[in-house]
């Protein structure tokens, strides 16, 4: 009895050294802008280029991927394979798509609901960064296990509604999953994306690795960045809606 009471006592004891070294909110924003480079590096870095490969298919299929990002919320993607090249572009107003895998080879404009997460990958600093100045409310939920990692868990509630949970690794405060819930087309839709391999560019430490895919499904899609550039000239017209169809 003697010895269980010690252990008790020595639980007891730890919980609350842990409790006193539980991070605020604030703290772990703090920590997190750090550990990507810090402010200055973050607002520095104006425009990104990533260029990989995309495998989907649980491995049997991978497409050239090009992802072009710039300030403040324009993005481009795109996927190539045998020639036919699909494009998902968002220019900080509308969205709009390419889709010649589905024999679309005109460009189209993106419902509301689609253009959603291309706003979500256009924030070169992620979620957390000036969540403020985005008018987006977090909160933080504690640690949770990702994967056998014990990840800081925040709750970051966007301007239009969509909810995205971010795990922080304990050690170098860097996203690691993020679990965004959206209403799409009048269904909730939970999206898990994993993050890893950071690499530093630009000033700015950015993943190498994505993996993305719907809650639940084994079956998800991976990016590999074998090449990033910051601060490249970029020229908007890239974002815009092509004035002309695509032959």
């Amino acid at each position: 009895i003697a010895l269980f009471v010690t252990g008790v006592a020595l639980i007891s004891a730890s919980a609350e050294t842990q409790d006193q070294k539980t991070p605020t909110l604030e703290e772990l924003v703090t920590k997190n802008t750090e550990a990507k480079g810090g402010a200055d590096a973050l607002r520095a870095l104006q425009s990104l280029k990533l260029t990989g490969k995309l495998i989907v298919d649980e491995g049997q299929l991978q497409l050239a991927y090009l992802q072009t990002k710039k300030r403040p919320g324009e993005i481009r993607s795109e996927f190539t394979l045998q020639g036919m090249t699909a494009v998902q572009a968002y220019d900080g107003k509308e969205g709009w798509k390419i889709s010649p895998f589905q024999g679309r080879k005109d460009p189209e404009k993106m419902s509301a609901d689609d253009v959603k997460p291309l706003m979500e990958d256009a924030e070169i600093d992620g979620p957390l960064v000036d969540w403020k100045t985005k008018e987006s409310k977090l909160e933080y939920l504690g640690r949770e296990d990702v994967d056998g990692t014990s990840a800081y868990k925040i709750k970051v509630v966007r301007k239009n509604g969509d909810v995205s949970f971010v795990y922080l690794d304990p050690d170098h405060f860097l996203e690691i999953r993020i679990l965004t819930q959206r209403i799409k087309h009048g269904a909730q839709e939970e999206v898990e994306t994993d993050v890893g391999d950071y690499e530093k560019i630009g000033g700015v430490f950015v993943p190498f690795s994505i993996e993305a895919g719907r809650k639940g499904d084994p079956d998800k899609q991976k990016i590999v960045i074998e090449k990033a550039e910051a601060n490249v000239p970029i020229e908007d017209a890239i974002f815009h809606f092509p004035t002309t169809a695509t032959k």
